[in-house]
């Protein structure tokens, strides 16, 4: 028999850790290849991590709410044969010679061990992201954090030191000179009281919807949003798709929904204005290569979450509709895994699908600039024509751009909703797919 390591997966560039949430297997139960061992979650989203091998679970290396970085071992495996290749485990014995140098340099490297389990890269504790984010709820700031004591491995602050030191915070929070030296969070505003009887019903929030809360509010205290409207009339688009839809269908195997000819124009649009795909950082703009766009879609729970289609702009129409209903479908599954929703770079959210012609979306932070697609209305317009103007019955729809204004004017948030604008009215009706 041999042993193999199951490892926690690479999650996104931006994601190096994740906490267990649940282990869906036990020791000693049989597991078959690509069936979900454990359950974890991120900052981002919810995901489960299977098993490359079949065998059976002889090993749990960590406990439910543990935080585990990318590229440790989670679990053991015991799988039929020998020699496993590189998921083989072997522990050779070593004999040491016990002199008091030998005895120094281990000293030396559990001390380095020890210091190395209990920071963070730059020197201070590692937090986990249900702490993060209790302090955050809580308006802690990172000086005060760094004061709570820790009862978990390595001195880590757990969710019950949290609870604890919350409950005498009051009395504790008398801060220093030193201390105010450092970034620290204003007072946390006091919440008006909610009156309560007897026919009141109330309904904790999901861990999802806490993080959109959190994440929502420090956006729009972060940055200046300012909106721009524009009104696209959409009868070419509304005529050709009605023609060519039953075709698509049938070729692919999938619908052509209106959402990826919008995403093809709006990843134009970021073309011909780049500084619209840009990213904010300190006092630094990071310009991006890459055109990766976020795509808002509602969840059967009510929750939201930003899908992205990884360079948008090299896709054409059909690799872009197999994109959008790839990860729409998986998303309503709760399929989608960590890589799906990281790196966006713009985002599009569609609230015409809930019957509003038009709103303010919030900025998914750290991007600059978020589009809202109003619903596609049949209404009276004026048409001009060579012979003159007359009255037809015409699809439009309003297009709400929300930008940053510390680092987008008016003039560059109002060219680049006016260019997707544009895109959109010269849709040609006798493009082919």
């Amino acid at each position: 028999m041999a042993k193999y390591e199951l490892k926690l997966p690479k999650m996104g560039e931006s994601v190096a850790e994740a906490t267990i949430t649940s282990w869906l297997k036990e020791v000693g139960a049989p597991i078959e290849a690509d069936e979900a061992v454990l359950e974890i979650a991120t900052d981002k989203v919810d995901s489960e991590v299977p098993s490359e091998v079949d065998g059976v679970l002889t090993e749990i290396l960590f406990n439910v709410d543990d935080v585990v970085q990318v590229g440790q071992t989670i679990a053991i495996i015991e799988v039929e044969g020998e020699g496993q290749g590189e998921t083989a485990i072997e522990t050779p014995k070593i004999e040491t010679v016990e002199t008091p140098a030998v005895q120094e340099v281990v000293k030396t490297i559990e001390v380095a061990k020890e210091a190395v389990g209990s920071t963070s890269n730059n020197g201070t504790r590692f937090y986990s992201p249900l702490v993060k984010n209790i302090a955050k709820q809580e308006n802690i700031a990172r000086a005060e954090l760094e004061t709570i004591p820790g009862t978990g491995k390595n001195g880590r602050v757990t969710k019950a030191d949290m609870q604890l030191y919350l409950k005498t915070r009051g009395s504790q929070q008398a801060l220093t000179t030193e201390t105010s030296r450092v970034s620290i969070s204003p007072p946390k505003k006091q919440e008006t009281p909610v009156v309560l009887n007897g026919d009141d019903e109330i309904i904790e929030m999901t861990r999802m919807g806490k993080l959109i809360a959190h994440h929502m509010v420090e956006s729009v205290q972060t940055s200046a949003h300012v909106q721009s409207f524009i009104e696209a009339d959409v009868t070419n688009i509304w005529n050709w798709r009605k023609k060519v839809k039953e075709k698509f269908a049938a070729r692919e195997g999938e619908n052509l929904t209106f959402t990826p000819l919008f995403m093809e124009a709006v990843a134009k649009a970021l073309r011909d204005f780049p500084m619209m795909n840009i990213s904010l950082q300190g006092d630094k703009i990071i310009k991006k290569k890459n055109i990766n766009l976020g795509m808002a879609a509602a969840l059967a729970d009510g929750n939201l979450i930003v899908p992205v289609i990884k360079n948008a702009d090299q896709l054409n129409l059909v690799g872009m509709a197999k994109q959008v209903n790839d990860l729409a479908k998986r998303a309503r599954e709760n399929k989608l895994k960590p890589d799906d929703i990281q790196g966006g770079t713009y985002t599009v959210t569609n609230v015409g699908t809930f019957g509003s012609i038009m709103g303010t979306p919030i900025i998914n932070q750290p991007q600059v600039g978020i589009l809202a697609l109003g619903a596609i209305r049949k209404v009276p317009a004026v048409i001009e024509t060579p012979d003159g103007d007359f009255i037809g019955i015409r699809y439009k729809m309003f297009l709400s751009h929300s930008y940053d204004h510390r680092v987008v004017n008016g003039a560059l948030g109002g060219q680049f909703v006016k260019a997707v604008k544009d895109y959109l009215e010269a849709w040609d009706l006798k493009r082919e797919l």
